[in-house]
């Protein structure tokens, strides 16, 4: 077999070779890309030749598949696997595998720092000491007592909840299904009505499907409190970023924090939610830490030797 791995992950060169070790020491090829490819061109011709192929979150459409009718497998260094053409791997009996749970923590971690961000004003004060200026009118708000809403129970919203918890958060939840965890730690599942209406601070953690694009909309929005934050760290189609924008305009809602938009970054300069008040963004970053990086590595390569095995992994179709 010919392993393409089409880019560094985030990892060193020397862990990424002894990672692959067990997969070279039973005999097959391993490639090693040190830069990320961005034009399809060069995508296509790293990975024209493989039979299984390590990609993060490079798009990975028909029209690049195409052109690898070897390939037989894909091992995902995300948990989203939406970049890739689903279908046509499932057509073509390509199998690809996820690396889900490597990021729990580090995209926990982010929404509770976009969180502090927004409650203690963090950009505006900055900006102050650097102009000389004083914390006249900076006065915050704490985390304690807050009704903390997640949406989404699932890992990564689990983790988040237990850091809400350690700040002294109220949890409240809405899932597609219940999880006697997310009760064990105090969340109190709700609708999805009464989870907007009630929570001074919601965060998202829903994959993006069909059924959870567009899931904050206009109407949606309207039923938070105007004192309310919302903290997008999932996916960026999940909300409709022009209501969002408006909201935050009209004082609606006091604030969002986003590190997830409709594409990945560079953002365009006119998005809206680039264009309203009250919003802390960041470039899709929720996953990227040493030890996340470290964690999905290991796992993207488990895969490939429980695929290799007869014994798959986190497939995805």
């Amino acid at each position: 077999m010919r392993i393409v791995m089409l880019e560094p992950l985030g990892i060193t060169r020397e862990l990424a070779l002894k990672l692959a070790e067990p997969i070279k020491t039973a005999g097959h090829e391993f490639i090693y890309y040190d830069n990320r490819p961005e034009e399809k061109t060069e995508i296509i011709a790293r990975s024209k030749e493989a039979d299984i192929l390590i990609a993060s979150n490079i798009p990975l459409d028909k029209e690049v598949l195409e052109q690898c009718p070897q390939l037989q497998m894909i091992s995902v260094a995300f948990t989203g696997v939406d970049h890739i053409d689903m279908e046509y791997c499932r057509d073509h009996d390509i199998t690809v595998s996820n690396s889900s749970g490597y990021a729990n923590q580090a995209v926990a971690e982010l929404v509770i720092g976009l969180i502090i961000s927004l409650k203690r004003d963090l950009i505006t004060s900055n900006q102050k000491v650097r102009q000389q200026g004083t914390g006249k009118d900076l006065v915050g708000q704490e985390l304690k007592g807050k009704k903390f809403g997640i949406i989404g129970t699932g890992d990564i919203g689990l983790e988040t909840a237990k850091l809400a918890k350690a700040f002294g958060c109220e949890l409240l939840g809405y899932s597609r299904s219940e999880r006697s965890e997310a009760k064990e730690l105090g969340i109190k599942y709700m609708t999805m009505t009464e989870l907007l209406k009630e929570s001074d601070i919601i965060s998202l953690h829903v994959p993006l499907t069909r059924e959870t694009e567009g899931l904050l909309g206009q109407e949606e929005i309207k039923k938070m409190k105007s004192s309310a934050i919302l903290i997008n760290a999932a996916r960026g189609p999940v909300v409709d970023s022009k209501a969002l924008a408006q909201a935050l305009r009209e004082d609606k809602l006091a604030g969002a924090g986003i590190d997830v938009f409709e594409q990945e970054p560079p953002i365009p300069e006119d998005h809206p939610l680039l264009n309203a008040p009250k919003v802390v963004a960041t470039p899709h970053i929720g996953y990227a830490t040493r030890e996340a990086f470290q964690k999905r590595a290991k796992i993207v390569f488990d895969n490939i030797e429980k695929w290799l095995a007869g014994e798959a992994q986190n497939v995805m179709n």
